[in-house]
Order: structure tokens, then sequence, then C-alpha cells
């Protein structure tokens, strides 16, 4: 707890991620174990993933005051217990006071708590979240605020799935409920420790990949066929172009482009180790998809967005964001969507994806889209979802044409997908 403490002063002092504060601590305590690590992690992790609602509880935003409530009311520690270990370790947090236990133990602090407090999210994006969610907008934001799971996809070019919980049993995965290729680890409880499954034969063999089963469902929510012509416009590091060259089955072929270089970077090692013949890597050089223009039959755009979807994994991002930093994502999307018609064949598809739960950067970037660009319609994606997943709980959508998935919905990260035809 005491360490939990010193990180998350460190952030706020140095104003760097939890991850790298974290991983400054460890260098710094080499004594440290994995386990302890881990403990540490969590604690910080939880901490700013319900940072208003601890703060509100403890009446101060202060390390010490999260890291506590984060104790007794998350890892339900009893707090005599952690007194009378305080007491008898140096190294410990100074004792629990009369006024810290008083709030600590009770709840009816939060009947007068706003909603934002409630949803554990930041105070200016209540109304954007309530416009997407209507009234269940705050059972949404604690979706948002909740432990996420270890998430596989496996790589049906080189294995079946039984092969690969075989590879895994010792972790005892379990399937997804609405991906068909996917894996699942649950997060475990206070200290538990993350699975290190890249250190798996398997995956060293490329019969896996760590991903979310939202993005594995907006991966094949893409449509992508065998032999057909796709370009991956926002390629990143290839977690989708991984996932549309399995879909495809190696055949066609997929160019996977980045605007920038160090993005791209992993991926030629992981389309080499997932056996991935069909993808063609394009450096951001001048010209470099001129040949492409007008001949894709899909052209996948994973946008550049505020991340709000994956608040879960990264929840410092949750309490950075700034309005700025939105308009500054708006008019990227607005630049790449617009960028992405030249390559659309007549008759091809658009897919647009976010890993974002605002409806600026979903509903309302498509419907000013095809305000733009009337040479494009909507699919119908509850459609393709039914047909894909017959089994599936309906996600969440606001029409027939886009699909957005959450925590509290689909137990996955935040997503939208939206397909347009070119007709």
């Amino acid at each position: 707890m005491a360490a939990a403490i010193e990180v998350l002063a460190d952030m706020e002092a140095r104003k760097r991620p939890a991850s790298e504060a974290l991983k400054g601590w460890a260098l710094e305590h080499r004594f440290a174990g994995a386990g302890d690590r881990a403990a540490i992690g969590n604690l910080v992790y939880d901490a700013l993933r319900k940072r208003a609602s601890h703060a509100w509880r403890m009446g101060e935003d202060t390390p010490r005051a999260l890291v506590l409530s984060v104790a007794v009311k998350d890892w339900n520690q009893d707090i005599n217990a952690l007194n009378q270990d305080f007491s008898t370790d140096r190294f410990a947090p100074e004792s629990i006071s009369e006024a810290e236990a008083l709030r600590l133990s009770s709840d009816s602090v939060f009947d007068a708590a706003p909603d934002h407090v409630k949803a554990d999210v930041p105070e200016w994006l209540a109304a954007p979240l309530e416009r997407n969610f209507g009234a269940d907008w705050v059972e949404q934001g604690r979706g948002m605020a909740t432990r996420p799971p270890l998430d596989m996809r496996v790589n049906r070019l080189k294995a079946e799935r039984t092969r690969v919980e075989k590879s895994l049993s010792r972790f005892a995965p379990q399937p997804t409920a609405i991906a068909p290729d996917g894996l699942r680890l649950p997060s475990g409880p206070n200290d538990a420790r993350t699975a290190n499954v890249q250190a798996d034969e398997g995956y060293q063999k490329g019969w896996f990949e760590v991903q979310d089963e939202g993005s594995q469902i907006v991966a094949l929510l893409a449509g992508a066929q065998m032999g057909e012509q796709v370009l991956d416009l926002c390629a990143g590091a290839g977690g989708k172009t991984l996932a549309l060259a399995a879909a495809m089955g190696n055949t066609g072929q997929i160019f996977a482009y980045d605007t920038q270089r160090t993005r791209l970077a992993p991926i030629h090692e992981r389309l080499k180790r997932n056996g991935v013949r069909n993808a063609q890597v394009r450096n951001p050089d001048t010209g470099a998809l001129d040949d492409l223009v007008g001949k894709m039959d899909r052209v996948v755009i994973d946008a550049p967005c505020t991340g709000t979807g994956t608040w879960r994994r990264r929840p410092d991002t949750k309490w950075k964001l700034s309005p700025a930093q939105l308009e500054a994502r708006l008019a990227d999307q607005i630049q790449v969507l617009d960028e992405a018609t030249r390559f659309v064949r007549p008759g091809g598809e658009l897919v647009y994806i976010t890993c974002s739960i605002l409806p600026q950067e979903n509903d309302d970037q498509i419907a000013a889209f095809l305000e733009r660009h009337t040479g494009f319609e909507p699919v119908s994606l509850t459609a393709r979802w039914d047909s894909l997943f017959p089994h599936a709980p309906n996600p969440l959508s606001t029409g027939p044409d886009a699909i957005t998935l959450t925590p509290a919905t689909t137990d996955t990260d935040g997503f939208f997908c939206t397909v347009l035809r070119r007709n």
C-alpha cells in the first residue's frame, strides 16, 4: 500500500502514465518480487479506475485516500487489522485515523454524490455519455471502471481452439461468449497476478494472439471475404490485420498502412509468427498507396480516437482526457475518413471502427460523413451481427447501421463499428 501511494504520487508529480510510473518504481526496487509488483500495480489501477468515487468517499483525492479506500472497500481489508499491521512495519503508511475510518465505514456518503461520481467518469463527459446511453449511462460508466479479463484470439491459420486450450490448460482458459475464436482468462481478485501467456509455447509458435474479445468481434463485423483486396488504413501494430488475414484464410491481399512508422514497426514480426502470407506492409512514403485508388473491395479504418472504450485497461487516460484532445481526434477522424473514400471501388465497403464510447466520435462522425459523401450508404450491421453471432445477446445500437460494444453490455472493451457501401 505504501508503494502504491508512492507510485500515484510520482504520477501526479511527474505527469507520467501509470505504466511508466510502475516500471520506474520496479527498477528502483529490484528486490520486490513478482507478487509484490502485481499487488502494487493492482492497487494503483483499481484506484484510478474508480478515482472519482473513492475520492468522494474519502473527501479528498490524495494518493493515500485512494489507496486506503481501495484496500478497505474493494479488497475488503479490515481497518483494525490494517492498523495492527501498520504499527509493526516501519515502511507501512501511517495508521488510519478516526476520521478516515469513519469515511471508510460509511456507504451513506454516496447518497448525495452526483451521477458522474457514481459512474466514475470526468464531469464534462457526463452529458455525451448520457446522450449515448440514455438512462443506463451511469451503469455503463461503472462497467468501464471494472477490471478487464485477458482475452486471446486463436489463429486459425495455425491452430484450432482446442489445441490452444490444451496448451494453456494450466491457466484454465474459457471460450469467449461471442467471438468464435476467443479464449478468456477472467481477471482475478485483489492482488492476483495476470498470467504471462506470451511466454507459452503456443504463443511463440503463433497459435494465438492477445486481443480483447471486442476487437475480435469488430474485426469479424468488417466482413472481409476470401480473395478480397483489403486496405487496413490505420494498421498500427497489426492486431486487426492479423484477424483479417485469418478471416480471409490467407487468400486475397491485405495492405497494412499507417501514417507512423513507429506504430507499424511490430507488425513485421507478428505477421511472420502468425504465418500470414496475404499481407503487404506499406510504409508512409509519398505515393505509397497511389496504386490502390479505386481498387479496394474493403477499406478498414481503425480510427484514431480518445480510447474511452479502453478505460478498463488504461484508467489513467480517463482523467487526463480534455475537450481539446477530443477535438483533435475528431479532426483526425474526418481526415482519415475522407482519405479512405479514394480507395473504395464501386460496390466496395468502408468499415469505420473506434475504441470509443463517445457519440461525437461515432454516430455524429458518420452522420457528418454521409452528408459530405452522398455516394455511400449504410449497411445493416445488426443483420450482419445476427448472421455472425446468432446465439449472442444483442449489442447496443442506435439503429440497424451501427454496433456499440461495452463492458456492461457485451463484457468486452468499448468499441463502435459501422459499415458503409459505395453505391
